[in-house]
């Protein structure tokens, strides 16, 4: 890590000291006092995005004249000019992050943040914010940043599990729940990165069967799939995180047949990734057992969100979600490009889904 270096910005909202990279004992001490925080907003989540992927620590603490502060994580892309390259919160696929503040945050000190990342010298600025937050960032977006929408989908825990069964469950989940529990699968939960492997080989089974669905040559799926997913971030991130990983196993006749990974900060818990074989597991219902598990446990070790991630509204996997009483939040992320390259990007991936009949699933 780099030696911080500490700055004094003046903006149209007014002055600021800076420190970036921001200090590793101060971000934990500010998350750990922001009951909001997400898994997805501590320096674990940054060490695994800089450990797998070409990404450099570009995180900034704010502080205002009345000693109040602001964690805005942030990572630069390396290999690139700065002039050509990112500073994000967080990179396409790596979900919500935005700024971890304990006392909230207010218009003037979101206009500090927005009028500082206008002036960073690089080709686009991105920060997706979480739920909750919307409204404050909506305000103080100046002119040139772009909100994106996102939905996240969770699940309260709020009154223990028995409450969540009975009363956020849907009736089909609890019945697809008692079909899996009465089935021959063998359930196990591993946290120290032995079930990567495991997973690995699902995954893989699993992006054959998302190329059928959405109508994409399977090279393609293969080559788009690995580039978000590469098959070590799994290994890095069971690294990073060790107990607080937890890979979710299903077995049957020593075969394994469906697996999630669930993540976990405080009180947030967070259905991160998934994979099946779909002709073994769909019968059993084998992944409603594993989120049933998982949620459980979330109850168990006192969290009360259980995070199921970012869905495509109305999709399948947005109904999928909704019958564990996951809800709907906007989790916007907003955007300053200096040419307009995310514009031509999705153009472009308009004409190959025209081109190949992509169906979205």
């Amino acid at each position: 890590m780099n030696a911080p270096a500490e700055l004094l910005i003046h903006t149209a909202a007014g002055p600021a000291h800076v420190t970036t990279p921001a200090p590793r004992d101060i971000w934990w001490d500010l998350v750990e006092r922001d009951p909001d925080s997400h898994v997805t907003q501590t320096p674990t989540w940054l060490a695994c995005l800089c450990a797998s992927g070409p990404y450099g620590d570009a995180s900034r603490l704010y502080t205002f004249g009345d000693g109040s502060r602001i964690l805005l994580p942030l990572v630069r892309r390396l290999r690139h000019p700065p002039r050509l390259g990112a500073e994000e919160s967080w990179p396409a696929g790596w979900g919500i992050g935005g700024p971890v503040a304990p006392g909230g945050i207010g218009p003037q000190q979101a206009r500090v943040l927005f009028d500082d990342l206008a002036d960073r010298p690089v080709l686009r600025v991105g920060v997706r914010f979480r739920p909750g937050d919307t409204g404050t960032w909506e305000r103080a977006a100046p002119a040139g940043f772009r909100p994106e929408p996102h939905m996240t989908q969770v699940v309260d825990l709020d009154g223990g599990f028995d409450t969540v069964w009975r009363r956020r469950f849907h009736t089909r989940v609890r019945r697809d729940v008692r079909r899996a529990e009465n089935s021959s699968l063998q359930v196990e939960v591993d946290r120290t990165g032995r079930l990567v492997p495991a997973f690995q080989y699902l995954y893989d089974q699993s992006i054959e069967r998302w190329a059928g669905q959405q109508h994409e040559p399977l090279a393609l799926a293969r080559w788009r799939r690995r580039r978000e997913f590469p098959g070590e971030r799994l290994a890095v991130v069971a690294a990073q995180f060790g107990a607080d990983c937890a890979i979710w196993m299903a077995w049957r006749s020593g075969e394994p047949v469906a697996s999630i990974v669930v993540l976990r900060h405080g009180p947030h818990a967070k259905f991160w990734r998934a994979a099946m074989n779909r002709e073994l597991a769909h019968p059993v219902r084998a992944t409603p057992l594993l989120n049933r598990l998982a949620i459980e446990e979330a109850c168990e070790k006192g969290c009360r969100f259980y995070d199921m991630g970012e869905s495509t509204p109305d999709s399948s996997l947005a109904h999928f979600k909704a019958g564990f009483g996951a809800v709907a939040h906007s989790s916007p992320r907003y955007s300053r490009e200096r040419l307009p390259v995310s514009a031509a990007e999705r153009g472009l991936r308009r004409v190959v889904k025209r081109v190949i009949r992509f169906q979205d699933a």
